[in-house]
């Protein structure tokens, strides 16, 4: 389709109610490794955990061959076929909280048609707004990317990483499918690049599972919220390139004043996602 078609899509509204229920908040605390003993009535939902709630409830049969939810409805029906969430902007106003009717408004802000090296690319901005009652709590801004098929992804060769900078802080992951799936099925994420080894190595390209961009920046929020209790400000991630379930991957945090940079490093040492944190 062409530029002149997705102009109606510009300004498209949706609104998604939920309940922000402890059930979900415990299982992606187990997902985590976290304890789940504070997720009573009234309890503050850690940031990004919003990603829990408001979930796609596309039919089965809605489904397209890689499992995302057939093109079209709220977000516009764009033909290439390899979809990524590529980066967000957050700014926390005040917590969610446990217990209590939510709801995500979303409208469509922007579509973007490119020619780069890897072919054609189409960004799609959407902005949303989560609110309980008539209390707006999250501002976020998601970056939406399609492409064309590419050339096969090369596994990463493991390399020894230099010592982290003084003062940093750090965590290694080491990814498998069983994160893997529950993180996908704490998202209702069907894409099979996720769970389904033949899928991303035979039809998409790649190494091996595709650890999610999302997971990889709540692994890094959750490394901040690990060293500081100052509340979480705003947010903001970018993909660089994909991680995998083959080797461990590290992640860094170097505070300074009020904000922490943030970086996922693949096993060869190169950035996968940068993320920054501002604190409040």
């Amino acid at each position: 389709m062409d530029d002149q078609n997705f102009e109606r899509w510009l300004g498209r509204t949706e609104t998604v109610e939920d309940y922000i229920g402890a059930t979900q908040a415990c299982a992606a605390a187990a997902t985590l490794d976290l304890p789940a003993e504070t997720f009573v009535p009234g309890a503050a939902l850690p940031p990004l955990w919003q990603w829990f709630y408001f979930l796609p409830q596309a039919p089965q049969a809605k489904l397209s061959a890689d499992g995302h939810p057939e093109r079209g409805g709220f977000m516009p029906p764009i033909a290439l076929p390899r979809r990524m969430f590529a980066g967000s902007r957050l700014n926390f106003i005040q917590p969610l909280r446990i217990g209590q009717p939510a709801r995500r408004a979303g409208i469509i802000r922007a579509i973007t048609q490119k020619s780069g090296r890897s072919g054609n690319l189409a960004f799609v901005t959407v902005g949303y707004h989560y609110l309980q009652g008539d209390q707006l709590c999250i501002e976020e801004e998601q970056e939406i990317v399609y492409r064309e098929p590419g050339a096969a992804v090369a596994a990463p060769t493991p390399l020894a990483l230099p010592a982290a900078p003084e003062g940093a802080w750090t965590r290694t992951v080491t990814p498998d499918p069983r994160l893997l799936f529950r993180f996908s099925a704490l998202t209702f994420n069907a894409h099979r690049i996720h769970y389904d080894r033949p899928y991303a190595t035979g039809e998409e390209g790649y190494p091996g599972l595709v650890v999610h961009g999302p997971l990889t920046a709540v692994l890094l929020l959750e490394l901040v919220r690990q060293h500081t209790t100052r509340p979480i400000a705003s947010f903001s991630f970018r993909g660089q390139a994909p991680l995998f379930d083959l080797a461990p991957f590290r992640l860094v945090a170097i505070p300074s004043d009020n904000e922490v940079a943030l970086e996922a490093q693949a096993p060869d040492g190169t950035v996968a996602l940068r993320a920054n944190a501002g604190l409040g």
